[in-house]
């Protein structure tokens, strides 16, 4: 009689245990496993929500450097276009570009164009061998048939631009603007180093989406 007195004893304590059991376990399992993919999805959202608006931070994760990328379709990766009068600042401006870690590939005429070839072949192949169209807006500029000429077969090369046009303002108003570029942003540069990161930036971004878009040729 005390053997069945005890279980009956037990029972309750054995239900009371399965009880709290039961019920600790759907507490705890659902927070543990939502936990995380709380986190997930808070981290995901903001990935979404920090790329487009943080064009370095995207272009970091296509490396457009390898061997197979679109980049390397095109023999440069940014044709510089100004006039004669500008060309120290134009230049440094290379210089920087090219000691980027991406060592972006730059078409200068003065330095870069076939000793004895025609003018205007030369500037029709630079701009159909770049992938980007730096055009230096200054006063010579605005003066100068050779950049005019090479900055309208830029824009008959892409009239859409998309990103590929870049109009630098450089010593002239807004009100300057050539009408032919008035549908694009400029970059208006009065700090050099910031101008030049504008530059780099905008590059770096047209690259990034030419390489995520076209399929790499050693896929």
């Amino acid at each position: 009689m005390a053997g069945w007195l005890k279980r009956v004893l037990q029972k309750p304590k054995q239900s009371s245990n399965s009880g709290s059991s039961s019920t600790a376990t759907p507490t705890r399992s659902p927070f543990s496993s939502t936990s995380s993919p709380v986190r997930s999805s808070s981290s995901s959202a903001s990935s979404s929500v920090l790329h487009p608006r943080s064009p370095l931070t995207s272009a970091s994760q296509v490396n457009i450097s390898s061997s197979g990328s679109a980049r390397w379709t095109k023999s440069y990766d940014v044709c510089i276009c100004h006039n004669e009068g500008d060309f120290a600042f134009v230049e440094e401006m290379v210089s920087y570009l090219e000691s980027q870690p991406e060592t972006f590939r730059c078409f200068l005429q003065m330095r870069d164009a076939t000793p004895g070839s025609a003018i205007v072949t030369e500037l029709c192949e630079a701009v159909q061998n770049s992938h980007c169209w730096v055009m230096v807006i200054t006063p010579g500029f605005l003066q100068d048939p050779w950049c005019r000429y090479q900055m309208h077969q830029a824009l008959a090369e892409a009239p859409m631009a998309n990103g590929r046009t870049i109009p630098v303002l450089k010593d002239i108003d807004r009100k300057d603007y050539p009408r032919e570029l008035r549908c694009l942003y400029y970059i208006h540069v009065t700090f050099k180093e910031n101008g030049f990161r504008q530059i780099k930036d905008t590059v770096l971004r047209y690259l990034q989406e030419l390489c995520r878009s076209t399929p790499s040729t050693t896929e």
